[in-house]
């Protein structure tokens, strides 16, 4: 199973990515959860301490330097563009209670796309989880498909978007439903997050018609304080989970 959850910033893609790696580790997966998005901080949500954390793999000048043969932070001249990569998840991951988390990083340069030795390596890294690893992958990006392209889109069985209701959190997912289809991938599953009340449910139903919800998780203050003190979201919250467990039923099914 090969997952990508995206949306826009602050409507809980980290949270709903550390639910979906619990349910899968418990259910005796072997997981790999995938930090994608600088935002984010997937490490405190899986519950690694505060003092364990990871570099991203984009910043690792030295190692990029290495696999790439080009001087990291420079665009132009010869590099290689297919540095080898199939070790690095074993080098360079954590982890803890079934899930082994690494962090990606990305390129903070104007133009996303460019090609540079750090993209370059971020994204044939992202091909082979994708593509050459068994165990279920689930990547928390940014909210996009910047770290997708055509080859690996074809791998990715569920794009997961999470909303919330309002506008600007649906016209975040309206774009990404594009951007998606721009490279291929047409499985696409919708979590409303934050739900309050029926008519917040109705709300999302109406205006994302066309799209099928994997599932609505409620507004729950449990994992608001789970945020705010950097403790996993599903930690003492059975209902968390078992909703999520509904949610990752409909994903296989």
């Amino acid at each position: 199973m090969k997952l990508a959850v995206t949306g826009k910033g602050g409507v809980g893609k980290t949270t709903v990515v550390a639910g979906l790696a619990r349910v899968f580790a418990e259910r005796g997966q072997k997981v790999l959860a995938i930090d994608a998005d600088p935002a984010s901080n997937l490490t405190l949500a899986l519950g690694f301490p505060r003092d364990q954390r990871l570099t991203p793999i984009s910043e690792m000048k030295e190692l990029i330097e290495e696999r790439t043969e080009a001087k990291s932070g420079t665009m132009g001249g010869f590099f290689k563009l297919n540095p080898r990569v199939d070790d690095l998840p074993e080098k360079y991951t954590l982890e803890k209670d079934g899930i082994r988390l690494m962090v990606m990083g990305t390129v903070q340069k104007g133009g996303g796309g460019c090609v540079c030795p750090e993209n370059v390596m971020v994204k044939t890294l992202v091909a082979h989880l994708l593509l050459h690893r068994g165990e279920v992958v689930i990547l928390d990006m940014e909210a996009g498909v910047e770290h997708l392209g055509r080859a690996t889109a074809s791998a990715v069985d569920k794009l997961i978007v999470v909303v919330e209701p309002g506008q600007r959190s649906l016209e975040v997912a309206q774009k990404i439903r594009q951007l998606a289809a721009d490279i291929g991938l047409m499985s696409i599953g919708l979590v409303g997050n934050k739900i309050r009340r029926e008519a917040d449910r109705d709300f999302l139903l109406t205006h994302m018609a066309g799209l099928s919800f994997l599932g609505f998780l409620p507004y729950d203050q449990k994992v608001i304080e789970a945020d705010l003190t950097g403790t996993p979201p599903y930690l003492n919250n059975q209902e968390f989970l078992r909703v999520m467990g509904e949610i990752v039923d409909k994903i296989g099914s």
